[in-house]
């Protein structure tokens, strides 16, 4: 079935730049969001065989980013400066589920729906739904030093496996984040 296959890992992106080519930025980062559908349930150690029925019933053990629990946190969190202007291709394997893109403790300055990069950018929202087989693009800013965490806003996923975390290291800048006037 392809749904197994992809259920497996075997999905990706493809990068089509438009002919202008793309906005520069400081750092580009690359995630792909999957489900994978085991017998044992959650957190079992060792070797996991697939389970057909899990995912004909669109029930996922796990929930990865980059194809693993834990692949984009500790040692293998995105790094980044304060300042730095960051651009995330993001997309979902599946097979089954829409995903909520979202970086808590951001906004999304720019978030290209479907990945059309010849389409007018959705500006400043905070979360972007893409399909199964989708993908977006959105461009960030960081005005903080931080942890920002990287999430499907749908965030039970987040107990199964699905965080990342985008760490700014730089100059702290109380100005962003104080009201002015003090209420």
């Amino acid at each position: 079935m392809v749904a197994h296959h992809i259920a497996n890992g075997m999905y990706g992106m493809i990068l089509v730049e438009p002919e202008s080519g793309l906005s520069p930025v400081d750092r580009e980062f690359y995630l792909m969001q999957g489900e994978v559908y085991t017998q044992d349930p959650h957190g079992q150690a060792g070797h996991q065989e697939f389970d057909l029925d899990k995912l004909l019933r669109e029930t996922p053990e796990y929930w990865v980013l980059n194809g693993a629990v834990g692949a984009v946190a500790g040692e293998g969190a995105l790094r980044a400066e304060v300042g730095d202007k960051v651009r995330v291709f993001f997309g979902v394997g599946g097979p089954n589920h829409v995903a909520s893109f979202h970086v808590i403790g951001e906004i999304l300055d720019r978030a290209y729906d479907q990945a059309s990069l010849t389409s007018p950018p959705l500006t400043d929202v905070q979360t972007i739904m893409v399909p199964p087989g989708g993908a977006t693009v959105a461009e960030l800013a960081l005005e903080v030093p931080g942890d920002y965490v990287l999430v499907d806003h749908a965030l039970s996923r987040v107990e199964r496996g699905l965080k990342g975390v985008l760490t700014a290291t730089g100059e702290e800048n109380p100005d962003a984040y104080r009201a002015s006037p003090t209420p």
